[in-house]
């Protein structure tokens, strides 16, 4: 009989059982709110390292400094190409051991993953001790050997040939020139 009137008897647990589900309530709610902030951070970090990737980029450009040479032949065509590289402004350092670059012509397409022998850099202005890296205020000469290597045949008279210069990280440069309307045996010749 006393167990009866215990049963039946629920006015203290009602008081009891809301405390449960308020702490409950709150639990959850504490590790949902928990879970929802610690996923913002991590979205905002995301956002900040895309952000500095994409500035970091976009600032190691290379710029054409000067003008682009080319060396005819007895053929009446171009057996040397020429030009120079710097920094862009507020850019950061270019390794050219790890520049590609591509050369473009009417008959040929050649890519050279590294500066070979037939196209070679070398300091024109040189304010570091890396000589394979294009820093602030340095100038740089890429000559490209056009008579060795996968050139099958040599720009000629008045021909559109564009060069590729395409750095590790950052925009690609771009060097579109045309072949002069007459070419004489070893003559150099600034192409426009």
């Amino acid at each position: 009989m006393m167990w009866n009137r215990l049963l039946k008897n629920d006015k203290g647990f009602t008081g009891l059982e809301a405390a449960i589900v308020l702490v409950a309530f709150v639990v959850v709610a504490a590790v949902f709110s928990y879970v929802m902030l610690g996923a913002g951070f991590y979205t905002t970090q995301k956002s900040q390292e895309v952000v500095h990737t994409g500035v970091a980029q976009a600032s190691s450009s290379l710029s054409p400094s000067g003008d682009v040479i080319v060396r005819g032949t007895k053929d009446a065509d171009i057996d040397n190409i020429t030009f120079y590289i710097t920094n862009t402004a507020g850019g950061s350092s270019v390794d050219l051991n790890k520049t590609i670059i591509t050369y473009i012509d009417d008959d040929d397409f050649v890519t050279q993953d590294e500066l070979s022998a037939d196209w070679k850099y070398e300091p024109v202005i040189s304010t570091g001790y890396a000589w394979n890296l294009v820093e602030k205020g340095e100038k740089y000469k890429i000559s490209m050997d056009l008579t060795t290597g996968n050139v099958t045949s040599r720009p000629k008279v008045n021909e559109r040939i564009r060069i590729d210069v395409k750095p590790p990280e950052g925009a690609v440069l771009i060097v579109q020139k045309s072949m002069p309307p007459a070419i004489a045996n070893n003559t150099y010749y600034a192409v426009y």
